[in-house]
Order: C-alpha cells, then sequence, then structure tokens
C-alpha cells in the first residue's frame, strides 16, 4: 500500500491525539502535516506497529509545540469577554473537543507543564501504556507513570473525594447554570438567596453595566439575559477549592464564577475575568 495510503488510514487518529494535546484545531492539523513529512521521508519498511509508531511521532510533534507555546507564557495575552458570537475555533471543532474531553478539562490541562500533558493525555485519554509513553517523553517507564499520577492529581477531583457540602453546592451551581442557559426566571430565583450580591470584574460588563447588583430579582433578570452566550461555554469546576464554574469558550479561561452558598442557595457570586487575577486561580476538574 502506497505511504499516503497508509497515512491516510491513520489520520484520524493522529490529528484526534494532536487536537487533545494541543487544544487547538489550527496546531493539531499542522502537528499532523509535520508527522506526515516525517513518515514520508523515513524507511518504515522494518516498522512492525505503524499506529504506534505515528502516535509517537505526532506526540513528540505536540510536545515540541506545547514546550515553545511555554516558552511564551511570559507574553501577557490580550482577554475579551464578548456576549457576540465567539470568533475562536468553529463550533464543531469546540464541540469535538468538549464531548471529548471537556472545557474545563482543557483549561486545567493547559496550566500542565509540556510532559505532565502529554503524559496525561496518552494514558487517561487514550488508554496508551507508559512503556509506550517513555519514548515520547525520553523518560523511563517509573518517571512517565509519575509524571502521568502528578497530572492527574492537579486536573481532577473525584466527587466522592468532595465534603458532603461541596457536592451539595456542585448541584446548586448545575441547576444555576442551567437556569442561566434556558433564560428560566423561577429556576434561577429558586436558587438565590433574597438579598444575593453579584460582583463582577468590570472587563466582563457590558458598557453601563454596574459592577455590583443586589437582590434576587435584579440578579436572576441580569443573569438571565446578560449570560446566556456565557453559560453556553460554562462548566461546574473546582475554582481555589471551592465549587464555582468556568467560561471557556475552545477550552480557553474567558471567566470564572466563584460562589457563596449557604443552606443551598447563593448568597454571592463573582465574575472574574481580569487576566491576572483568572491566572491566579487554582482550577479542577470534577469528575
Amino acid at each position: 500500500m502506497p505511504d499516503h495510503e497508509v497515512f491516510e488510514r491513520h489520520r484520524p487518529h493522529l490529528r484526534a491525539v494532536a487536537l487533545r494535546m494541543l487544544g487547538s484545531a489550527a496546531e493539531a492539523d499542522d502537528a499532523v502535516q509535520e508527522t506526515w513529512l516525517r513518515f514520508s521521508r523515513t524507511d518504515t519498511s522494518g516498522v512492525h506497529n505503524i499506529a504506534g509508531w505515528l502516535t509517537t511521532v505526532v506526540s513528540r510533534v505536540s510536545l515540541d509545540a506545547l514546550r515553545t507555546r511555554a516558552s511564551r507564557r511570559d507574553q501577557p495575552a490580550g482577554w475579551e469577554l464578548p456576549e457576540a458570537p465567539d470568533t475562536g475555533p468553529d463550533p464543531q471543532e469546540e464541540a469535538e473537543l468538549a464531548d471529548s474531553v471537556g472545557r474545563a478539562l482543557l483549561v486545567v490541562l493547559d496550566r500542565l507543564a509540556p510532559a505532565e500533558r502529554v503524559a496525561f493525555v496518552l494514558h487517561d485519554v487514550f488508554g496508551l501504556g507508559f512503556a509506550e509513553i517513555g519514548p515520547v517523553l525520553s523518560r523511563s517507564t517509573d518517571a512517565t507513570k509519575k509524571l502521568a499520577s502528578r497530572a492527574r492529581q492537579k486536573v481532577r477531583v473525584p466527587e466522592d473525594a468532595l465534603p458532603a457540602d461541596l457536592a451539595g453546592h456542585r448541584r446548586v451551581v448545575e441547576t444555576f447554570l442551567d437556569a442561566v442557559r434556558h433564560a428560566d426566571l423561577d429556576a434561577l430565583l429558586a436558587v438565590l438567596a433574597p438579598d444575593v450580591v453579584r460582583r463582577a470584574d468590570p472587563v466582563s460588563l457590558r458598557p453601563g453595566a454596574a459592577a455590583v447588583v443586589r437582590g434576587a430579582r435584579e440578579v436572576a433578570a441580569e443573569a438571565r439575559t446578560l449570560s446566556q452566550q456565557r453559560a453556553r461555554h460554562a462548566e461546574p469546576a473546582l475554582v481555589d477549592g471551592a465549587i464555582g464554574a468556568i467560561v471557556a469558550p475552545g477550552g480557553r479561561l474567558r471567566a470564572a464564577l466563584v460562589f457563596t452558598i449557604v443552606d443551598g442557595l447563593i448568597t454571592a457570586y463573582e465574575v472574574i475575568a481580569d487576566p491576572a487575577r483568572l491566572a491566579g486561580l487554582d482550577v479542577a476538574v470534577l469528575d
């Protein structure tokens, strides 16, 4: 079989690996193209497991891209939180990532060291053994296992490991987000305390909007009319050790919601969208 036909048989898998490694369709396509170039220039007649060989190559290419990205992190990014339709990844790409990985997990993965991210994705998402992942990272099997374990501890918090009150808080946050998505005023009022207070970073607000809103009906009305776009991209997450939510279109963190919940009602919440504040948050995924 000609090389290009062999490669095309494996292209969907290679793109899936690169996409989950990098969280960017454009970068994933570049990684797959580079993998094809290396494959086309290499004599693989003695390779018995082409799929494994190609996975190793695309993983190494993705690792190089992650390291390059990490080296540029010192440059601040310009963040906006538009209510208009997103100009980021197209909806189909975003849906693919969200369905297979989850927006919250993409956000957390983006905060891992490159080697941790590669070890975690290849093992926890694609089920590769540590003996297979080690050569990608130039690490021993034991060292690779430790990398993946360290990454897992950073990104995932099992619900059964949460205190009972936090598990209940998660249900309240999920109810709140669902009510916002459906513009359901009654459902919002059911989870908001009468004297609830909403605070927000100015960057998250439309011109003229108040930074502080008080009272259940006022907060619910604003949440229903202004936040449906954000809620579509929102997922519950552990934010600085408390149940919150992150807004992450395309897996890129744009805002975080931090809730205060008392007796099953939201008494306050804050919308954090300032880049410096977002960068300082400790975010973990809830399983």
